[in-house]
């Protein structure tokens, strides 16, 4: 089976993979080589325990959006 893996960096340098149509399997690691090892064992273990995924869905990509951060009002002084 195949499935899409988000790969993302966190604040610590270390690298965080995630698949989204498994909730809740995700791992880490220092390395790109070691963070695929771990997925793939992640995958296998969440398959192992919750069965096979039978709705699958198909990642169709990523996009960006950027929006503007406005300052909150404050309620005037009395």
């Amino acid at each position: 089976m195949r499935f899409s893996v988000i790969i993302e960096k966190d604040e610590d340098g270390y690298y965080v993979a995630s698949v989204p149509e498994l909730p809740g399997c995700y791992t880490q690691a220092r390395t790109l080589d070691e963070l695929m090892e771990r997925i793939k064992e992640a995958v296998e273990l969440y398959l192992e325990v919750e069965g096979p995924v039978i709705e699958k869905r198909e990642l169709v990509g990523v996009q960006f959006i950027e929006v503007v951060v406005r300052e909150p009002k404050t309620a005037p002084s009395r």
